[in-house]
């Protein structure tokens, strides 16, 4: 055994002084014999014995370095032990501190780690961590234990300053579920298999351009299965106040660089077990960041499809002849191969062809020649183009390929490109009504051929010209016929990759300022959902969304006049004087018949006005069975004016009902990747619905599925309690719900609101109720009725009602008695007036120092105190647009003055409805910083759904049916 150290000193000397180092400060370059030291089998069966017994011999292995690596390793062991207490300080809100710069009331050793160079090298601790196991052995694992330069092991402990309050360990299961390794301390659940040379936290950062720090804390709270509205309201000091569609940004990018760790793994397993994997392959395999650098790395690897020239090539014998072209050309003769009665070898002419087509795939497969012609065309001009197919100008649609006007003769760098551009050519070539290529110069490939046969394919020895042909028609034909193709579907993938991600994100952005348009409240309003030969389906609701009436009218079939008098009827019988007309067929005159009433003054006394209102997804809604559950006797034709009268009254509470896809704000949706979409937009919903909140006790069971930390059984889970056991009084009680744990209570509990005069009223009643049981009843019957006692006792909590958490509840009671106010005084004038005058005093930063919070727990916390009761934050918002009259597409004219609602927005323009029948479209180039109003609160960067804008008309296409409008201002 006494020779065991020396060569665990050896080996020590070898892997971690010379390998570990430079790929901690380098993680891009390692060179290629340290990686061919690690890799070989023939140390494996060593290794394992140095795992076992890594901790015990760390002293050993740090022996054999310089005497300053030494103490640096002394410093590393005294602060390991250290490690897991400091994390953690948990703050008098319980909850979990992770790392918070610009905090004043830290701890010293926090303090060390809000400062911005500490910061850096603590994210870098992931690329260590990386290295250390990326030896696929199972020797370093305890990457912790493994003593590297002082600093780099020093910082190790901040990346356990990402944990949460709770026991980090028992999300070790779920958060080594996803692929990849997050973050390190982990310690041995996480395999090294989805190890890289990179580290995951700064390659997040890169591409996300995101602070380090917070990339880092947004990696351990999505690990922690916190979700993103907890997080963006929340945790709003670890990650820098960002908002929810950035945090959505770094969660997809997250999850595309575990992908890439994942398949990494999977290909060097591969590659392994077919014995093609050396050192150098390896390093290249762990430095790639994207699935387009994995596979042009493993490329040259995977094995070809039986059938390929070259393939055929080499089963004839004729690969030595091919390699001794390169490498011995002088003792090279072709005729010795020549074999009158074999296919291939009859005659000089195929052998040559034959070796052709083996040099071709020798160089369309060699690394450094793929990347020379990357970069080439990196500085070169290369375009898209697309044109009319000739098939299609045959035998087409010819409405279809009118649609694709613009392209039938387009051209475009692929580096200036519009995103919209790229998702219409790919529509139109799945269409068959356009060919699509792209055009790389003729100047690329004969800078290219030159290269290879002059430089990186030059023979070792003088060529004659017979053979010098030879390799020249090899380039050729390998830049023509594999390199060429490569390059071409590269480039298209990725132009396709970032226009569905850009397309998918301006669904997202769009459908958030639709869920989130400003509710209309107390108003008894006429749902119409027009049609011709099964006429107008109506359906009156009251403000609380009952239904007190449905009817079907027939007004576009002779008989307008008598139902005009039905209509009348119900309108002043039910007191209402609002219409909600679809926009779906027959939707123009259902409008010029209203607007024809309303002008003759028809409906008075009631001064009736109406209103146009998307319909996308109400006929698909009115067949699900969640209608068939909430509206069962009602025929599906009238669900549909059902749903769209209260996609007015309460646009949130009703869309969520519909898959988000089929409400029809998107662009190319149905071309884009639907996973991602889905995932995109269900976030969004549950963003909408989180930050508006829902009332406990009277919302619907699918409005609730949408609330952070719930899904569907949970919900169900919810409805059910509440019908045994009455309302919830307080959030607590939610703890009380099966299967609804400490995380998803943590999660949900602050956008579930409870409304304070309803519990007071319920309490009272309970209490007076379970009292004469007491009295009056005895036995059994009697502990049945006072059963509810317990309930009765359960208080309710004013602050239940706002929207601060309950983990923060004891810093808000502390507030409460600082300033003086009273709990049951959330939203009067009263508490504004005492907060305005306890944070004039001590202003924001030293009211929270003295409670011991942070600032945003503290704004948090004077935004639910001072907020009015039942306070919406869609009222900010735009509510419908309500007319009296109408125009005809043919009243336009340029220069027309009119009011819209904006419909859609696309990257190159915004859609209006304008209320001619067909939405003008506002372009891009037409929409300014200077137009958007300043004090307007803004839910995304320019205009969105529901925004009401002014604009002027610029042209009217009436043959296309096309309006292009100039944007005034937003109204």
């Amino acid at each position: 055994m006494s020779s065991l150290p020396r060569r665990v000193k050896s080996e020590a000397k070898a892997h971690t002084s010379e390998e570990e180092l430079p790929s901690f400060l380098n993680s891009s370059s390692e060179s290629e014999e340290e990686e061919e030291e690690w890799e070989p089998k023939s140390k494996t069966a060593k290794r394992p014995q140095l795992s076992k017994k890594n901790e015990a011999k760390t002293k050993k292995v740090a022996a054999s370095r310089s005497a300053v690596a030494r103490k640096k390793v002394k410093k590393v062991a005294v602060k390991e032990e250290m490690d897991v207490s400091l994390p953690i300080a948990p703050a008098e809100d319980n909850r979990m501190q992770l790392l918070k710069p610009k905090e004043e009331h830290a701890s010293t050793k926090r303090k060390t780690l809000n400062q911005n160079p500490d910061m850096r090298k603590k994210v870098e601790i992931n690329s260590f961590q990386g290295k250390n196991a990326k030896s696929f052995e199972s020797d370093e694992k305890p990457s912790t234990s493994v003593p590297v330069v002082g600093n780099q092991v020093k910082h190790e402990k901040s990346e356990e300053d990402f944990a949460a309050d709770e026991p980090p360990f028992k999300k070790i299961k779920s958060a080594t579920c996803p692929e990849g390794k997050p973050v390190k301390n982990l310690g041995g659940k996480i395999k090294e298999e989805f190890e890289m040379n990179w580290d995951i936290v700064q390659a997040l950062s890169e591409i996300t351009n995101v602070e380090p720090w917070v990339c880092a804390n947004l990696i351990r709270l999505f690990q922690e299965e916190n979700t993103i509205p907890f997080i963006a309201r929340y945790r709003k000091e670890l990650i820098n106040n960002l908002e929810a569609d950035a945090l959505r940004e770094v969660q997809q990018a997250l999850e595309e660089l575990r992908t890439v760790a994942k398949k990494t793994h999977t290909m060097i397993q591969k590659l392994k077990k077919e014995g093609k994997l050396s050192g150098c392959l390896l390093t290249a395999l762990l430095n790639c960041r994207t699935l387009e650098e994995l596979d042009h790395v493993s490329a040259p690897y995977k094995t070809g499809s039986k059938g390929t020239k070259a393939q055929r090539a080499k089963q004839l014998g004729l690969e030595p002849a091919a390699l001794s072209l390169l490498q011995n050309p002088m003792e090279l003769n072709l005729f010795s191969y020549i074999r009158p009665n074999t296919k291939g070898l009859s005659s000089i002419q195929e052998v040559e062809a034959g070796v052709q087509h083996i040099l071709a795939d020798i160089f369309a497969k060699d690394k450094d020649t793929l990347d020379f012609i990357r970069k080439l065309c990196q500085q070169r001009y290369i375009c898209i183009q697309s044109a009319l197919a000739k098939v299609s100008s045959k035998s087409g649609n010819e409405k279809d390929i009118d649609k694709f006007q613009l392209y039938h003769e387009f051209s475009c760098n692929i580096k200036t490109i519009q995103h919209h551009q790229i998702l219409a050519i790919n529509r139109g070539e799945n269409l068959k009504i356009l060919t699509v290529k792209v055009n790389i110069p003729d100047g690329v490939k004969n800078e290219f051929c030159w290269w290879c046969v002059n430089e990186r394919w030059r023979p070792k020895q003088f060529l004659k010209p017979e053979l010098m042909r030879i390799l020249r028609n090899s380039v050729e034909d390998a830049y023509k016929r594999l390199i060429y193709p490569l390059l071409c579907r590269e480039f298209r993938s990725k132009l396709t990759s970032d226009a569905e991600k850009e397309s998918v994100m301006m669904f997202g952005r769009n459908l958030r300022q639709l869920l989130l348009t400003s509710p209309v409240r107390g108003r008894t309003l006429m749902g119409v959902d027009p049609g011709y030969k099964h006429g107008c389906k109506l359906a009156i609701i009251s403000p609380t969304s009952q239904i007190l009436h449905t009817d079907v009218i027939y007004l576009h079939s002779g008989q307008g006049f008598r139902e005009a008098e039905k209509i009348k009827r119900l309108l002043l019988q039910h007191n209402c004087s609002t219409v909600v007309i679809g926009n779906g067929t027959a939707c123009r005159e259902t409008e010029a018949y209203f607007a024809d009433l309303i002008m003759k003054k028809y409906f008075a006394p009631l001064d009736v006005v109406y209103c146009i209102v998307s319909e996308a997804g109400a006929s698909i809604y009115s067949v699900s069975p969640e209608a068939s559950k909430e509206m069962p006797d009602l025929d599906p034709n009238l669900r549909s004016a059902v749903s769209i009268a209260r996609r007015v009254q309460d646009p949130l509470a009703e869309l969520v009902k519909i898959e988000p896809k089929h409400i029809g704000v998107g662009m190319y949706q149905h071309d884009v990747s639907q996973t991602l979409l889905k995932a995109t937009l269900d976030s969004v919903v549950e963003e909408c619905v989180s930050f508006v909140g829902v009332d406990i006790n009277i919302c619907s069971e699918i409005l609730l599925r949408h609330i952070a930390g719930l899904n569907a059984n949970r919900a169900k889970n919810i409805i059910e309690w509440r019908e045994k056991n009455g309302p919830f009084i307080n959030r607590e009680q939610l703890k009380e719900v099966k299967g609804l744990g400490p995380k998803s209570f943590q999660q949900c509990a602050g956008f579930i609101r409870f409304n304070q005069e309803y519990i007071k009223t319920f309490c009272s009643k309970k209490s007076e109720l379970g009292s004469h049981a007491l009295l009056t009843k005895a036995g059994a019957q009697g502990k049945k009725k006072s059963k509810p006692t317990p309930c009765a006792s359960q208080q309710p909590n004013p602050l239940d009602q706002t929207c601060i958490h309950p983990e923060s509840y004891n810093t808000a009671m502390r507030f409460l008695s600082f300033i003086g106010g009273n709990a049951n005084d959330i939203g009067k004038s009263d508490m504004q007036q005492k907060v305005n005058a306890a944070i004039q005093k001590e202003g924001l930063e030293g009211t929270a120092k003295r409670l011991n919070t942070t600032v945003h727990t503290l704004q948090l916390i004077i935004d639910g105190l001072t907020q009015p009761e039942g306070f919406d934050i869609r009222t900010d918002f735009d509510k419908p647009d309500f007319k009296r009259s109408i125009v005809c597409f043919e009243d336009l004219s340029v220069g027309t003055v009119l009011t819209g609602k904006v419909e859609n927005a696309t990257p190159f323009g915004v859609f209006v409805d304008i209320g001619v029948g067909k939405a003008g479209l506002i372009p891009v180039r037409n929409i300014t910083e200077a137009k958007l109003s300043k004090v307007k609160k803004r839910r995304s960067l320019g205009l969105g759904p529901g925004e009401r804008v002014e604009v002027k008309v610029l042209n009217v296409d009436i043959p296309r049916l096309r309006i292009t409008l100039d944007l005034i201002r937003v109204l």
